[in-house]
């Protein structure tokens, strides 16, 4: 499908400025944006090669152009239910600080660009979803955005991706 290119800024913080853009994304009925700086490429839902005693939420690793990559369902990982692939299902491979790796999310929409006064801070909720990983709330219209400091939540130690899989 369609490549990224990452012009990162200088300073790294993709939330100052003019606005930033956001890949939007759903995972059951909710919609979340990730900064679309970190998106390597998008690709379709493909078998992936299971790796034993991996958690549940890894489904395994594909080969990408002779990278092999960790990929991870979020769907799984957020607790949202059992999975469903599809010809919706899509893979956003991602770019965490020079490591690869594949997330698995049910559809993507579009990119959104945000203004600062657009993104709210995320709420205290206690759930399954850490709001340590949550930038907070895009609202555009009557849409809202989980915005996910993807960054955070992939280097995460309970990830374990970052030392384990991509080593």
């Amino acid at each position: 499908m369609s490549t990224v290119q990452n012009n990162k800024p200088a300073d790294g913080n993709a939330i100052e400025g003019a606005g930033s853009e956001f890949l939007a994304f759903t995972l059951g009925s909710e919609e979340y944006g990730i900064d679309i700086l970190k998106v390597q490429e998008i690709r379709g839902y493909e078998a992936v090669t299971r790796i034993a005693n991996a958690p549940e939420f890894i489904k395994g690793v594909i080969n990408l152009r002779g990278i092999i990559i960790p990929v991870v369902d979020m769907r799984i990982k957020f607790k949202l239910g059992t999975p469903v692939y599809d010809q919706f299902t899509v893979v956003i491979i991602l770019n965490i600080g020079g490591r690869i790796m594949g997330m698995v999310v049910d559809s993507v929409s579009d990119v959104t660009t945000l203004t600062p006064d657009q993104i709210k801070p995320a709420p205290e909720m206690g759930t399954a979803f850490n709001s340590d990983y949550m930038i907070g709330l895009g609202t555009v219209d009557e849409r809202m955005l989980i915005l996910v400091d993807i960054d955070k939540l992939m280097s995460s130690s309970e990830m374990g991706l970052m030392d384990k899989l991509a080593a």
